[in-house]
Formats: structure tokens, C-alpha cells, sequence
């Protein structure tokens, strides 16, 4: 058998090494390239933060979803809660960018302590009913009976934009209520009316229609003094000013209203 030299051996030796580090070479970078592409779609991503007054939850949730089926690249994440609330939190310097509220006060301050980029724009409107347990046990029939001896009622706060309706109503009426219980947004109100901590409470016709066989609305003509406008900007500190733009437009056209009209919003 013929033996190779050893100078062509080692030569060999060298080839074979030279290639096995090229290959890994070839295969770190290979490596980094894939997960610099991975890096950048990752990064294309664009997370939309809006602040939305509690009684738009379940419409927002599914304009939301909408939204992000039709805008690749955007995800939006809400932040529920009265308005007054939301509005303090943003001055205080919550990061947003988009800012919807259930009265138009309330955007009014948010323009005064200089949130909003631009002029806000109604989308909305939500009017107040009663609701009792399913059935209506306690048999009201308008908003006055609220005061009856053994009626138990819970309603918003004054500063949380359905609480200012209220007074509205109370003032028109001439009737005073006194509530066992005052709260912070109108899912609250509702909430306990549902869990029987409450004969009957003052929310959103949305609220009532939502909230399906869960509750009785009992609607009262008076209610009518009190409508209240839903207004939605984009805020001066938005971090996606494009992206919170398209959803603002998004809530003012057609898929937008659509669907706030199947919640039982009246158009503004």
C-alpha cells in the first residue's frame, strides 16, 4: 500500500481544519441573521395604549380586536376606569396615546392642562337608565321611586362623568337620592347591583344592554335632560402619533360606529 508524506498529510490536516472553521463560521452568521431578521419584525411591532372610560369596555375590546386584524403591526392595549380618574392619571404623566372619555368636562380639562394633540372629536352618546335585580323585585317604575322607603341605590360619584348626570337628573327631578354607595366608574355601580349589594343602581343604557339578563333597565324620560357626549383624541404625549391617529379614524368611520351602534350608542 502507498503511504501518503506526512508534509501532505498535515497539509490535509489543515485543509479539513480551514473548512470545519469556515463551516461554523458560516453557521454563526447564518445564526446572527436570523436573529437580527426576528429582532426587526419584533421590533416593527407598535403596542398603542388607549385610555377609554369604563362604559366602552366591551365595544372597544372587540373595535380593538378589529383593529388589530386590519392594521398589521399594531397592538393596541386599553386601560379602563371613570374618566376624571383617567384624566388624572394622564396629567400626572401616565403614558398614552389616546385618550376617549364619557363626557366632554372631562376632555375639556384634559385640553386645559394641554394633553391633547389637536381637536378632540365626538364619536358618541350614552344616555342613563336604572337597573334593578332580573325581574325588578322592588317593581320601580321611575326615577323618583328610587327615594322609596327599603330601596337601596348605588351610583356614581360625582366627578366620574355618569355621577355628574345623575346630579343632572336630580336637579331637573327635584328628587334627591341618597345612595348606599357612590362609585368610581359606572362597571362599579353595576357590579354591585349584579351581586345583590344593591336593589338598583344608575348606569348606561350600554351598561343595561351588556349586561343582558343579568339585570332588569327600568328607562325614566328624565334621563333625557342628561345625555352625555363621548369625545376621543390623540394625547400630546402619544409615542405612536401615526398609529394613535388611525385609531381615532378608525373610531369615527364606518367599522368604528357600526359597532358602537350595535352596543347601543347613539351617534354624537
Amino acid at each position: 500500500m502507498n503511504r501518503l508524506p506526512r508534509t501532505v498529510l498535515s497539509a490535509v490536516g489543515i485543509v479539513s481544519a480551514g473548512s470545519l472553521a469556515l463551516a461554523a463560521c458560516g453557521s454563526s452568521s447564518d445564526q446572527s441573521a436570523s436573529a437580527s431578521s426576528s429582532d426587526t419584525a419584533a421590533s416593527a411591532t407598535t403596542t398603542l395604549t388607549v385610555f377609554a372610560a369604563a362604559s366602552l369596555q366591551q365595544t372597544f375590546d372587540k373595535i380593538g380586536t378589529a383593529f388589530t386584524a386590519s392594521h398589521p403591526g399594531i397592538k393596541v392595549r386599553f386601560s379602563y376606569g371613570g374618566s376624571s380618574g383617567l384624566e388624572t392619571q394622564l396629567a400626572q404623566g401616565a403614558p398614552a396615546d389616546v385618550f376617549a372619555t364619557a363626557d366632554t368636562a372631562t376632555m375639556k380639562k384634559a385640553e386645559t392642562d394641554k394633553l391633547i394633540a389637536g381637536t378632540p372629536a365626538d364619536f358618541a352618546k350614552n344616555t342613563l337608565t336604572i337597573v334593578t335585580a332580573p325581574g325588578n323585585p322592588k317593581h320601580l317604575t321611575s326615577f323618583a321611586d328610587l327615594t322609596k322607603p327599603g330601596v337601596s341605590v348605588v351610583v356614581c360619584a360625582q366627578p366620574v362623568p355618569c355621577g355628574s348626570a345623575t346630579a343632572k337628573v336630580e336637579k331637573a327631578t327635584g328628587v334627591t337620592l341618597h345612595p348606599v354607595s357612590e362609585e368610581d366608574d359606572v362597571t362599579s355601580v353595576l357590579t354591585k347591583v349584579r351581586a345583590g349589594q344593591a336593589d338598583a343602581g344608575l348606569v348606561y343604557q350600554t351598561d343595561a344592554r351588556g349586561a343582558s339578563s343579568a339585570v332588569t333597565a327600568v328607562d325614566f324620560p328624565q334621563a333625557a335632560q342628561a345625555v352625555n357626549t363621548y369625545p376621543i383624541a390623540t394625547l400630546a404625549g402619544a409615542k405612536n402619533t401615526a398609529a394613535a391617529h388611525e385609531f381615532v379614524a378608525y373610531v369615527l368611520g364606518t367599522a368604528g360606529q357600526s359597532a358602537l351602534a350595535a352596543a347601543g350608542f347613539a351617534k354624537p
